[in-house]
This record gives structure tokens, sequence and C-alpha cells, in this order.
């Protein structure tokens, strides 16, 4: 069956600037986003990431399609991307979330992504927002996946980086730094509901995820479309809820879509 092509209003395919937030395993719900998105004929424009968000942009940016990320996120062990090391600075190391990039893309330059792609992480030295768009893609998710306390920083240009997440949990800056219009971006701690930790590792993810909820609200207001995947009763680090954190991806990424191609831009699109 042929696909439909989506058209807006000068008649052409809709492209978007597309900004894929953190939340550790919760990430899974992006790889249903994309599935919704190619089955709507909607292309990217532009991608930017922030966290686990930076890895799956990664992916989309170099040309895998979401069958082939879907594939890896099924193959992921949350605790196999991490390596106890004796730092001052955090309990483990993320180098093997550098090693997964690298053999996924080879030593690909954040400029050769045939989709533009900004990676968010925060320079923990000074405070500041880091927008990576030059230099090696696997150095660049280390950095904005490595969530302080639990992962040592990532040293890149002098600076000591580390999760995105403290300064932009939802990238969308980078992309209105573009010009991308419009802008879709897909918040999925929106709608998380927290529960009892059984770990350090959870205990330490629900602190760290807990105090950016309003933040993130305030950050996508630039947004045309936010959509926030219903994601309460999912843990952060199970990574045996990947299939099911596609499908609720895909599910509420599809209707919002829907929903906003019929309308136009809304402020946002929450189940």
């Amino acid at each position: 069956m042929k696909r439909r092509r989506v058209l807006h209003g000068n008649k052409e395919p809709l492209a978007v600037g597309l900004a894929l937030g953190g939340g550790a395993v919760l990430g899974a719900a992006h790889v249903g986003v994309l599935r919704a998105l190619e089955e709507l004929d909607i292309s990217v424009a532009a991608l930017s990431g922030t966290s686990i968000g930076s890895f799956i942009a990664s992916l989309r940016a170099f040309g895998m399609e979401w069958r082939e990320i879907e594939a890896v996120a099924l193959d992921l062990d949350w605790f196999d991307l991490t390596g106890l090391t004796l730092s001052q600075f955090g309990l483990l190391s993320n180098r093997k979330f550098g090693d997964v990039v690298r053999d996924l893309l080879g030593n690909r330059m954040i400029e050769e992504a045939p989709i533009p792609l900004s990676i968010v992480a925060t320079d923990i030295g000074s405070g500041e927002k880091v927008v990576l768009e030059k230099g090696d893609v696997a150095g660049a998710v280390m950095a904005s996946t490595c969530i302080p306390g639990i992962f040592r920083p990532v040293e890149i240009g002098g600076r000591l980086l580390v999760d995105g997440v403290l300064i932009e949990n939802v990238p969308l800056s980078p992309l209105v730094s573009r010009g991308a219009r419009p802008l879709v971006c897909v918040d999925i701690m929106g709608a998380h509901a927290f529960e009892r930790p059984d770990s350090i590792v959870g205990l330490l993810l629900n602190a760290f995820y807990c105090t950016l909820k309003t933040a993130t609200r305030l950050q996508t207001e630039a947004a045309d479309l936010v959509i926030v995947p219903r994601l309460d009763g999912f843990s952060l680090i199970d990574t045996g809820q990947v299939p099911e954190l596609v499908r609720a991806g895909y599910r509420d990424a599809l209707s919002a879509l829907r929903v906003f191609m019929k309308n136009g831009p809304t402020a946002e699109a929450e189940k």
C-alpha cells in the first residue's frame, strides 16, 4: 500500500525539528515516536538530544531507521553499559556506552551527520550548558548521558561534562538557534510517576529526575508540539520494559501527531 504523503501549508511534505529528552530507560519510548513519524511520512530536518535522547538522536541522525534502533534498544542492558571505576567523581563509568555508539556508527563526527545534530551536556565546573555540534559523536553521547554521582564526568575540550538534563532536559534551544520549524519535542518524564527505589542507582535516578518537571515545562514553551507519552508505572532502569515503552511512545505520538496535522501548532499534546 502506498504511504500517504503529509502536506503542510505550502503543500510540501512536512519536515520538523525534533528534540528528544532524557529519562534513562524510558528513552526507549523515543523509538516509538520515530515509528509514528515514519508512518505519517513526516521527515526530520534537524535533531537534538539530551541524555538517552542524545543516543537515540545520534543513531537517527546518521541514518538508522526506527526498526534498527529498536533492535539496538532491545539488546542493551543498563548495567552492561557501566563499569566500576576508582574515581572521586562517580561510582561508575559509561565508557561502554561510547563503545556501543562507535560499534554502530564508527568513528564519526557530529558535523558529518546527514541530519543536523545537536547534543546537550552540562559543564559541571561552570554550570553552563554545552551544545555539542562538532567533534566525536561517541564522546558527546557519553558526556550527555553522564548522570552525576553515578557516572564519571567526560572531559571534552578542557571542560568536565555531565548529563545535559541539569540544564535542558528537552533540548529545544539548539533547534531554535538553527531556525528549525515546526518544533516537535518529546518529554518522556512529563507524565512519569516515580516509584519506591530498590537500589542505590534507582534512588539516585529518582533524586536526579524528580526536580526537572517544572523546569522542563518552562523550557518546552517554544515548541509547536510537545509529546508527553504516558509512562507512569514504568521503571527508569528496568530494560525488560523496552518493548512496552516503544509501544507506549508510538501510541501516544501517533495520536498527538494526527491531532497536530489536523489542527496545526498547539501548545501541548498530552494524553
